[in-house]
């Protein structure tokens, strides 16, 4: 699966500063991706920066896709290593807590609405 609009590109590798100007992440961050074992960098080049080739850069996108949903780094960890089931039991419950707060927002702003109608 391609995260936000990736799919069809040819990747290169990139290193650890293009990644994080490319993804908006910082250093440390994509650090501590490395340190908890969600990603690895491929190797380095002759300057001994680091690279991440397609299957890191793919892999860093989806953490910050499941982040999003609202997932932990630990959460994410233990999603990774998880049956394609689980997964998918996972994010259905993550996209039902969005609708759920997508409706309560909503209910707020048709609130605050009624509210500045009668200011």
């Amino acid at each position: 699966m391609q995260f936000y609009g990736m799919a069809g590109m040819k990747l290169k590798q990139k290193t650890l500063r293009e990644i994080c100007a490319e993804t908006g992440i910082s250093r440390r961050t994509l650090q501590g991706y490395e340190k908890l074992g969600l990603v690895a960098s491929a190797g380095k080049n002759k300057y001994g920066h680091l690279l991440y080739g397609e299957t890191e850069q793919q892999m860093i996108r989806q953490i910050r896709f499941y982040q999003k949903l609202g997932l932990t780094r630990k959460g994410i960890l233990e999603l990774m290593g998880a049956s394609d089931r689980r997964k998918k039991e996972v994010l259905m419950e993550l996209v039902e807590q969005l609708e759920a707060e997508c409706r309560q927002q909503q209910e707020l702003i048709e609130q605050a609405r009624k509210y500045i109608a009668m200011l």
